[in-house]
């Protein structure tokens, strides 16, 4: 497609959107909530379909050479589309925030002064690999009463045309717009550059994939843009704590699936219980071949652990994602240290404290710098539908509108709403 064309198709999408976004946004929750219970019902009702669109993106990946993590997120396995659809009957149970006023005061003028929860409007989301995401944005944009333009990456082509023909059946059976969801068909980059750059259509850009994707995005959109850059979790293992329950969770956090911005990529131990626990997890970690970066003295510590691959960390080391078998490892004195290191060398995404005492709990809930701060359990729960969120559009580490896993709420905005009897300002 020339560039003529793409500029014309991106602007057929948006002046689309746009019309569509006042009937998502003044649709009853019923119908949105119905259109919900519709989707997950064709969902279940689809997958050999979906089998069959997924089955050719994933041999077009393999036959690319596309490494096994990035194949393993392409996959639309029925435990997927279960998820999925068990999400979007999570979000139509719950209860509907459009239009939900708050805060409304009496002034000494008489207005009565309030806020008013309504729509973004228009998002135009940006993602790669994983085609669960078409379904996790869409729903996201009905029950928010939003209108949306997805765009996913090039190898999941097919998964998500199949996936996105039963969003807009969902919503044409409910009464809604087709076009309150759309998919951007063709996998031409420019059709990106022109979404990102059209304000009178398009009101939030959310770019889901690698830094690079998204510092792009960051970069040249002219809307604003929700966003996290990367996930360099931490997991801090404290003095005191349970030794056994901090294996169970380090091991969760790191090796349950390797590839989600959520999974620890830092494991920082504190010295008084380093000797105890450092070889308990790095057998697990060998029998698992993941790849510890070590400080030097939890390389003294890891060295009698067989086939343990111990490889010495670099400055680069303590701030890398690996998404992948790797995680760095470092022994701290204690809280402190800890607390400076995650918010030195982190990404601001999700961290955790294993530990028994509470007030070191209080403390590091309070001083680390983070969308998500857990205490004694796996950072592998910073996800919007294990937050009860229903699904998530995205996480995000900015402080503005939305932070952490983004739910409705984060696709909506507070207008101020003010109430007369006929005061006039003196």
């Amino acid at each position: 497609m020339n560039a003529l064309n793409t500029a014309e198709y991106s602007q057929t999408l948006g002046i689309q959107a746009r019309a569509a976004s006042s009937l998502m946004a003044r649709a009853s929750a019923a119908s949105r909530s119905a259109c919900l219970r519709r989707l997950a019902a064709l969902l279940r009702e689809s997958q050999p379909a979906l089998d069959d669109a997924n089955a050719q993106d994933l041999s077009r990946a393999t036959a690319a050479g596309l490494s096994a993590p990035m194949v393993d997120r392409l996959r639309l396995t029925p435990k997927i589309v279960e998820t999925v659809a068990l999400g979007c009957e999570q979000l139509a149970a719950m209860p509907d925030v459009i239009g939900e006023i708050s805060g409304m005061n009496q002034q000494p003028s008489g207005i009565r002064v309030g806020q008013m929860r309504v729509p973004i409007g228009v998002f135009a989301m940006v993602f790669e690999s994983r085609p669960n995401v078409t379904i996790e944005a869409a729903s996201l944009a009905i029950k928010s009463g939003n209108a949306c333009i997805l765009r996913g990456g090039s190898e999941a082509i097919e998964s998500n045309k199949a996936l996105a023909r039963l969003v807009q059946q969902a919503l044409t059976d409910s009464g809604l717009p087709a076009e309150g969801v759309q998919l951007v068909q063709i996998t031409d980059r420019a059709v990106v550059s022109e979404l990102i750059a059209m304000p009178q259509y398009v009101d939030m850009a959310i770019p889901r994939g690698g830094k690079g994707l998204i510092e792009r995005i960051s970069r040249d959109a002219k809307v604003p843009v929700l966003k996290h850059l990367d996930g360099n979790c931490h997991v801090y293992v404290d003095d005191p704590c349970d030794i056994a329950m901090a294996v169970t969770v380090a091991d969760n956090a790191k090796t349950q699936k390797y590839s989600p911005c959520n999974a620890s990529e830092s494991l920082l131990v504190a010295r008084g219980v380093a000797a105890e626990f450092l070889p308990a997890i790095g057998a697990i970690y060998a029998a698992k071949g993941v790849e510890m970066r070590v400080c030097l003295e939890s390389r003294a510590l890891l060295a009698a652990v067989a086939d343990a691959q111990l490889v010495d960390a670099t400055e680069q080391d303590w701030s890398t994602e690996y998404l992948a078998p790797i995680i760095s490892i470092k022994v701290v004195e204690g809280l402190d240290a800890a607390i400076a290191h995650i918010n030195h060398y982190g990404s601001h995404h999700t961290d955790a404290i294993l530990t028994r005492d509470h007030m070191h709990a209080q403390r590091f809930l309070r001083e680390v710098d983070s969308a998500s701060v857990m205490v004694n359990t796996s950072t592998r729960f910073a996800d919007g539908f294990e937050f009860g969120l229903g699904a998530e559009i995205g996480i995000s580490t900015d402080k503005f509108h939305a932070r952490g896993p983004v739910g409705i709420e984060g696709l909506t905005s507070l207008k101020y709403v003010v109430l007369g009897n006929g005061e006039v300002r003196g």
